[in-house]
């Protein structure tokens, strides 16, 4: 009985022979190394290869979360990304957010020092995204802490002047 197979690379739906099962090896259609699931059905998440089934949506031991025909994680489409954080550091996330609020310069150190630890947690983690975040709350935090600083120097000037 041949093995319903989706290339997680294209989505090519194609029916393996049982003799193939565990074997890895190209794609018919796009090349790329894939690995044919055990005849019993044994799909493994292409991510951190932890066991499920092909009509899951989504890794429950990873969290990567896959488009339903072509297997593809979430958190590597850029349109996904703009819409919703998938994939994404979650400091990178709390750096975009307190860099927004640095506007209001109270919170400007906090995205300052938010969007240093995202930039580490990313380059210590490369599947995660997040960088325009982590680079704007480190901006933001940076340009607000300034006039924070400035705003501080001033009332404490003006505290011995006066």
């Amino acid at each position: 009985m041949p093995i319903p197979f989706v290339c997680p690379h294209c989505g090519r739906r194609t029916d393996v022979p049982e003799e193939y099962a565990g074997q890895t090896g190209p794609c018919i259609e796009c090349g790329r190394q894939v690995t044919v699931p055990a005849a019993d059905g044994g799909w493994k998440c292409p991510r951190c290869g932890a066991p499920m089934t092909m009509a899951a949506a989504g890794c429950g031991q990873c969290g990567a979360v896959f488009r339903a025909t072509h297997g593809e994680d979430l958190g590597e489409n850029a349109a996904v990304r703009m819409l919703i954080p998938v994939g994404r550091s979650a400091l990178a996330i709390a750096a975009g957010y307190a860099g927004l609020f640095a506007v209001l310069i109270f919170p400007a150190p906090i995205a300052l020092i938010l969007g240093i630890l995202a930039v580490r947690d990313i380059r210590r983690h490369p599947k995660k995204h997040g960088m325009g975040r982590a680079v704007f709350g480190i901006v933001m935090g940076g340009i607000g802490s300034v006039f924070l600083l400035f705003g501080l120097v001033g009332l404490i000037a003006q505290s011995l002047g006066g």
